[in-house]
């Protein structure tokens, strides 16, 4: 990228909303930091499938053009007023509310983390996104207690790969995950799953490997259908915890009966909202998890690394799901 005081950098783009091929690679100048925020020379960037309905038109907040990408990792390029604890050239990450997907990115200091010592660049770019998620959604959504079942959707995910040893350490008696192929029940299984099923019949299965009461907690990014029986699933006082809608299928409504009857609730949780409307308790749960990591109770596990100008292949393997674990950008980092 040249020296600190070229103002140009590398970004991709959205330039209008659809399939990956709109994701543009071009010129732009590089930000500026403003009031308590971070400048940060990116390494590499997480690749969220968030992102990928931002491509979609499916986030409203989103309007073309714009930069996206949620987290980074890199080195602090320089401080807005009223940053302290962080300096020039610390390695950090962080999560940002876009533009991750370019060598130079802006976060609130409040969402910028110093990375500890057994953290590489590597690993922490997938930090900011799911060491915070897989935290809350564990201790502050399903606030998980010792003893109970737990089922995971998309359990070969980047989500679905920490939310397992997050929960286990928690406690979870039983934790049974749900996936799309056999490839991805072999991998998920490594993350502490007792059990993983693959495909249609899942529920059954799932109520059969809990002797028919069925689980306290469903963690569920995918929606329509399978958010249906998901809550069926519940045992007396489960809890369906929603934190994505992959198929993008019309959200349903629940009646208040079912709830009330069969002694279930439903939680939603995003990251993005939880940074947005309680900045310090996005900061402690983040803190938490980091915390977390250095006692091996999160793992991230980064599978495949893709260069800044091949985004839209990144994309394509998310949006077919074809991925499993972690994908990253590289952007200033060397291309692996």
């Amino acid at each position: 990228m040249g020296s600190m005081h070229s103002a140009s950098m590398r970004a991709v783009f959205v330039e209008r909303f659809g399939d990956p091929d709109v994701l543009e690679l071009r010129e732009t100048a590089a930000p500026v930091p403003g009031e308590r925020e971070v400048a940060i020379d990116v390494a590499y960037a997480g690749v969220n499938y968030a992102e990928v309905m931002g491509r979609r038109g499916s986030m409203r907040y989103y309007q073309p053009p714009f930069v996206p990408g949620l987290e980074v990792s890199g080195t602090v390029r320089a401080l807005g007023p009223g940053v302290e604890g962080l300096e020039v050239g610390q390695p950090v990450a962080a999560l940002t509310t876009d533009g991750g997907y370019a060598e130079v990115a802006i976060a609130p200091a409040s969402r910028t983390f110093a990375l500890p010592a057994g953290l590489d660049l590597r690993a922490g770019a997938a930090f900011p996104v799911l060491g915070p998620t897989g935290w809350a959604l564990v201790h502050e959504a399903a606030r998980l207690r010792a003893g109970e079942t737990v089922l995971v959707h998309a359990a070969a995910g980047g989500v679905g790969t920490v939310l397992g040893p997050i929960a286990k350490a928690a406690g979870a008696a039983q934790l049974l995950g749900v996936v799309s192929t056999p490839e991805k029940a072999a991998y998920a299984s490594r993350f502490g799953y007792d059990a993983v099923f693959v495909g249609d019949g899942w529920e059954e299965a799932a109520r059969a490997a809990t002797g028919g009461r069925g689980v306290d907690v469903v963690f569920d990014s995918i929606g329509g259908r399978t958010r249906e029986l998901s809550l069926e699933l519940l045992a007396p006082m489960g809890r369906l915890v929603l934190y994505g809608n992959a198929t993008d299928e019309p959200e349903t409504g629940v009646s208040e009966l079912v709830l009330r009857r069969d002694l279930r609730s439903v939680v939603g949780f995003s990251i993005v909202a939880l940074a947005n409307l309680d900045p310090a308790r996005f900061r402690a749960v983040g803190e938490a998890a980091l915390a977390g990591y250095a006692r091996g109770e999160l793992r991230i596990d980064v599978t495949e690394v893709v260069p800044l100008a091949q985004a839209p292949r990144a994309h394509a393997l998310l949006e077919g799901r074809k991925s499993t674990g972690k994908l990253l950008l590289a952007v200033g980092a060397s291309a692996e």
